[in-house]
């Protein structure tokens, strides 16, 4: 289902949009929350600069916003539609899963907009490799 060289594959996994051969984040884990934020300067395997410019991941709250309406929407439709609880219940479920979540979108939004702009690139893998070697 999930194949390496499709965007899909790096926004879920969280891998180099160029090489998808290793994690962009320090810590692999999301809920680490001293290290949320800590990623690699480049990819060991193709050189990609993760921060293509200062500041690039401040265009990351937008989509960070985008994906944080889709957990809201999703947790309405099972609390309320499905499960058939109150608003104030609904409400209730709708802010405890946006914190559960938190990080998880944080990191999902990250990896989104990182994968607007570089696309994978096989090719660049092989080159930098013999490059190094």
């Amino acid at each position: 289902m999930l194949k390496k060289g499709t965007k899909l594959y790096s926004i879920l996994t969280g891998t180099c949009p160029r090489c998808q051969e290793e994690s962009m984040y320090e810590s692999p884990n999301p809920y680490a929350l001293s290290q949320i934020f800590k990623m690699h300067e480049r990819c060991s395997h193709c050189g990609l600069k993760y921060k293509i410019e200062p500041s690039f991941f401040y265009g990351a709250m937008y989509v960070s916003y985008a994906v944080g309406i889709a957990f809201a929407v999703a947790a309405f439709v099972i609390s309320f539609l499905f499960i058939g609880t109150s608003l104030k219940t609904t409400f209730i479920a709708i802010v405890g899963t946006l914190v559960v979540f938190m990080p998880l979108i944080i990191r999902l939004s990250r990896n989104i907009w990182i994968n607007f702009f570089v696309k994978y690139d096989a090719a660049s893998v092989k080159k930098h490799e013999a490059a190094k070697g």
